[in-house]
């Protein structure tokens, strides 16, 4: 039974919701950049033209390029509401592809802390992105993450002096500030939300749905990662996280060495699937739930081996559910990853 006491604190702040502060335009160099960041070399995401033959008018962004939107606008979230944590791990993430972004879109970010679960002791906090077009007021990407906040008796106490003399200028990730005082909860405005519909109305240019069957097998795909990988990944991305980087830092926070963002090894795995069904835009919707983390250590590289298997069919929709399995060192990296495809 759970009493009041077992409550965390941040419970009355569920629902908290407000826009980004400024719009964020999708240029073609920076797709490019995310894309080479995730080794997604599928040619809708570099060129024009092969984008155009599919059905897009220009270069469409890999399906978690909004995790850099995201990473800005949740800045003010967890700095200022999500407070009493020193630092966050992230555990699940589902992407909702209504349509593929396209360069030349001019996004809204939407922010919301839509729940908070206690289990086991343990916080896991769910923060909801709705990116609107916009030109259109149409919503075209949601995103949910949840990430498991960590007080400062579970980590050791060096590391916010280590971490303060390698951040980013003006970034803090270890904040602990309690807003409570000048906190003012802002929520969202009733009224409905225009979903974008080409992303179920075009027929996509992917694998033809009668050549399938239930419990056919994806080829194996192997990723490798470095050291560089992951720097370079955290400049484009705008995760400025050292347990990324630096080994000592990421020793400190209990890790036995440097580990791949999840976001990274989510962006390679979508990479994986978009190059199986030939259009990135089939895929609707991606859900992980992460159980290790991938180790990059400095000596060698890192591998990730990609698998997977098609779940269901379903004949009327024309469109499946797909197991992705992902990985490293023989440990299981996604303790759960699906995705929904739409077949031609």
């Amino acid at each position: 039974m759970t009493t009041a006491a077992d409550e965390p604190a941040i419970l009355a702040r569920v629902g908290h919701y407000y826009k980004a502060d400024h719009t964020y335009e999708i240029g073609r160099e920076k797709v490019r950049e995310y894309a080479r960041a995730v080794q997604d070399y599928h040619p809708a995401h570099w060129d024009r033209e092969a984008a155009q033959k599919l059905g897009y008018d220009h270069v469409i962004a890999p399906m978690t390029f909004t995790a850099i939107g995201a990473m800005a606008a949740n800045r003010k979230l967890l700095e200022e509401v999500v407070v009493g944590y020193d630092t966050y791990v992230q555990t699940e993430q589902v992407f909702e592809q209504h349509r593929p972004i396209t360069v030349g879109d001019e996004l809204l970010t939407d922010v919301e802390l839509s729940s908070v679960r206690r289990i086991a002791g343990k916080d896991m906090i769910t923060i909801t992105n709705t990116f609107l077009d916009v030109a259109t007021g149409e919503t075209v990407h949601t995103m949910h993450t949840t990430v498991v906040g960590v007080t400062a008796d579970e980590v050791d106490p060096a590391i916010t002096e280590a971490v303060a003399k390698v951040m980013m200028h003006d970034v803090d990730i270890l904040s602990v500030e309690d807003a409570a005082a000048d906190y003012v909860k802002t929520v969202r405005d009733e009224g409905e939300r225009t979903i974008a519909g080409f992303g179920s109305t075009r027929t996509p240019a992917s694998i033809n749905f009668d050549d399938l069957s239930v419990g056919d097998q994806l080829p194996v795909h192997h990723t490798h990662l470095s050291r560089g990988d992951l720097v370079n990944y955290a400049g484009v991305a705008g995760d400025a996280n050292p347990i990324h980087w630096d080994q000592s830092i990421a020793k400190l926070a209990g890790l036995p060495d440097v580990i791949a963002h999840g976001m990274l090894t989510m962006g390679l795995g979508i990479g994986f699937i978009s190059e199986w069904t030939g259009d990135p835009g089939a895929v609707t919707r991606y859900a992980v739930r992460l159980s290790s983390p991938a180790i990059v250590p400095a000596d060698g590289r890192g591998d990730i081996e990609f698998s997977g298997r098609i779940k269901s069919l379903d004949p009327e929709t024309r469109s499946g559910v797909v197991i992705l399995t992902a990985k490293s060192a023989g440990k299981k990296i996604f303790g759960m990853a699906t995705l929904n495809v739409r077949f031609s």
